[in-house]
């Protein structure tokens, strides 16, 4: 049977709201930037109101990810299997939800970042945005995967595009070493408990890619079964 026709069986493919979601995901973790400029300056009135953004955005990807739950097929007619639906939306929703919890920690302590890490910092978290990127990229292949059978040229496309999120959660391991390191050369001049959420923030700002590269290797997982 042509893929069109089998998915005529569906009242609607589960792609588009999957594809929906990491869109949404990708604006709340990009919203960071220009959060962490208010925060660079000390202007809390401006970041609470990027971190409120940050927060219904994350909101409206769990609606669309509690409807796709709810009406996603059980049956075998489903052009892929359930479950692997299932793990890329969770991780997908990892991400919004780390970006709303490194906006709201930081607000909540108006947590001030040295001078000194400002350069470092704003190349730590563009690269790892980088990897958000990259993952919103590999999901919204998924139409045109489905479209060629999960075969062909466009699975070694998405391969590729997987390959390079790889290479940028790399970068991101180095830069965290680098800002790590950068930290400890101003500890004994911070607040100690200051010192303890920055090493926090800077870990969960990784994580961001760290999750963005697991939603990479879930689809790849899913092309090689």
């Amino acid at each position: 049977m042509p893929i069109n026709s089998f998915l005529g069986v569906f009242a609607k493919s589960p792609l588009k709201p999957l594809e929906d979601h990491i869109n949404l995901v990708y604006k709340c973790s990009q919203a960071l930037l220009p959060f962490f400029k208010a925060v660079y300056i000390q202007d809390w009135k401006v970041a609470s109101e990027l971190q409120h953004n940050i927060s219904m955005l994350e909101k409206q990807a769990d609606i669309i990810k509690r409807e796709l739950r709810i009406s996603l097929p059980t049956g075998i007619f489903m052009p892929i299997q359930r479950q692997d639906v299932l793990d890329l939306l969770t991780q997908q929703d990892k991400i919004a939800n780390k970006a709303k919890d490194i906006s709201g920690r930081i607000l909540g302590r108006q947590l001030v970042i040295p001078d000194e890490l400002h350069v470092p910092f704003m190349e730590y978290l563009k690269r790892c945005l980088d990897a958000t990127n990259q993952a919103k990229k590999v999901i919204n292949e998924l139409d045109d995967l489905l479209e060629t059978g999960f075969r062909g040229r466009e699975v070694r496309l998405v391969e590729d595009m997987i390959e390079r999120l790889d290479s940028i959660e790399d970068d991101t391991d180095l830069l965290q070493i680098n800002i790590r390191r950068n930290l400890l050369a101003l500890e004994k001049d911070l607040n100690p408990v200051d010192v303890m959420f920055l090493y926090n923030i800077i870990e969960w700002v990784g994580e961001l890619a760290d999750i963005s590269e697991r939603v990479g290797s879930r689809l790849e997982l899913m092309l090689a079964n």
